[in-house]
């Protein structure tokens, strides 16, 4: 008969395990705690300065709100990973030695006593990466949390736009879409839509998800993206999706047909709508603004030419609001270069360099499609944009992109169950002798 009676059990039923007797018992997935450790992280790099809120909130308790989901975030990442298990990840080595150089720039105290706090929440950052990096395998276990967190902070952006649209599109922004309920610029909102967009289209071409679903989370996002008149959002959206899909086309028909009707409505489009869509890329700006980056690049110039010590130079003044002269600096590699130095640059084009190499020397997936359109959307909006030398999102979604691309864990081999040599008596072991 089958089934096993020795354990009581009726034939053909399953055990506790949820496995049917003798057979292999399946193997755990992640927890779902983690979406959880993940969105706090978010919560944490959606910074604290922005526009006005309709609801004015001091800047303490956001800077609270913030600090406090970081420290939920690593409490509750050593909870589900008590025996500190972790897997060998360059990307999270490299930020380390990056958090060692932002000490080591930051002791000087030249920025003050807020670099050294500075350091301490990158390296409660990095820490919950090194307590999640166990459970990065290549799947896609932290790419719906990306999404759906990123998503939820666009509702809220969307609610504030119906509620108060004179605070959400107000007039010190020339009209862009900013956050009237939590205090988001519009560069943060259009990286948000560009990044959940790009990975929700990817999903649609793997099949993880419906067209129902994804045109749920597409539509708003791209309205919202229109909104907020952000040209690198945008430029960083369409080249890491053609990027991304091409890296798809030989072996995914869905691609292919994506990118052919993507294409054919893009040159349409440019065609039909070619004086809007230059409006709305210059935003009235005139061409000596538009030609100098909207003054970015007389900050840039003022601060490669200002003069700066040998250890100024190798590690940078410490880490600091990035900003120089009280002007933002707004580009993530000339920020890295005044805070951290030169070491500082050479280990974040240490990142995107193994980050890009290995994706490139990845078969074609889903996955490594992923990756590559976080990688590049970070390396595009790195000209214009900061954050990569810091814990912000653009780290985050290179984090991403380095659980998609580690390599799968190999199975723990099953343990044989130890048989136990029967022990025979003395007169038996005689009569076989004779």
């Amino acid at each position: 008969m089958g089934g096993d009676l020795r354990h009581g059990g009726l034939p053909g039923t399953m055990d506790p395990a949820g496995t049917r007797p003798g057979a292999e018992p399946r193997p755990a997935g992640p927890p779902k705690i983690l979406g959880v450790v993940w969105g706090l992280l978010i919560l944490n790099t959606l910074g604290s300065t922005g526009a006005k809120t309709i609801i004015p909130l001091p800047r303490s308790l956001i800077q609270l709100v913030t600090m406090g989901a970081l420290v939920a975030a690593f409490a509750l990442a050593l909870v589900v990973n008590a025996r500190l298990r972790i897997r060998a990840s360059a990307y999270v080595l490299l930020l380390t030695l990056l958090l060692v150089a932002s000490v080591i720039s930051s002791a000087h105290l030249e920025s003050g006593f807020g670099a050294l706090f500075r350091c301490f929440r990158l390296a409660l950052f990095v820490g919950t990466l090194w307590l999640l990096s166990r459970w990065w395998d290549g799947g896609l276990t932290f790419v719906r949390p990306h999404i759906r967190v990123y998503f939820a902070v666009l509702g809220t952006v969307a609610v504030g736009l119906v509620v108060s649209p004179g605070a959400a599109l107000p007039g010190e922004y020339e009209g862009r879409l900013v956050g009237a309920l939590w205090p988001l610029t519009p560069p943060q909102i259009g990286q948000y839509a560009a990044v959940v967009i790009g990975l929700t289209v990817l999903l649609l071409l793997g099949r993880r998800t419906d067209r129902v679903s994804a045109a749920v989370v597409i539509v708003p996002s791209l309205v919202l993206l229109a909104f907020t008149h952000t040209r690198t959002a945008t430029l960083g959206l369409l080249v890491g999706l053609v990027l991304a899909i091409g890296s798809l086309i030989l072996t995914s028909a869905a691609a292919r047909r994506f990118f052919t009707w993507a294409v054919l409505c893009a040159t349409v489009a440019a065609v039909v709508f070619a004086s809007a869509l230059q409006a709305w890329f210059l935003r009235g700006q005139s061409q000596e603004n538009f030609s100098s980056l909207t003054g970015r690049a007389k900050v840039w110039d003022a601060l490669l030419a200002a003069h700066r010590s040998t250890s100024e130079q190798m590690f940078g003044v410490g880490l600091g609001d990035k900003s120089f002269g009280g002007l933002p600096i707004d580009n993530s590699w000339l920020a890295v270069y005044n805070e951290q130095g030169l070491i500082g640059v050479t280990l974040v084009a240490a990142i995107i360099a193994v980050l890009g190499g290995v994706a490139l020397l990845r078969p074609p997936s889903l996955q490594r499609a992923c990756a590559i359109f976080l990688i590049s959307y970070c390396g595009i909006a790195s000209y214009t944009e900061v954050g990569l030398g810091d814990a912000s999102p653009y780290l985050l979604h290179l984090a991403l992109a380095a659980s998609l691309l580690a390599a799968p864990a190999e199975p723990a081999p099953l343990s044989m169950p130890e048989v136990r040599r029967r022990r025979v008596p003395r007169w038996a072991q005689r009569s076989e002798a004779t």
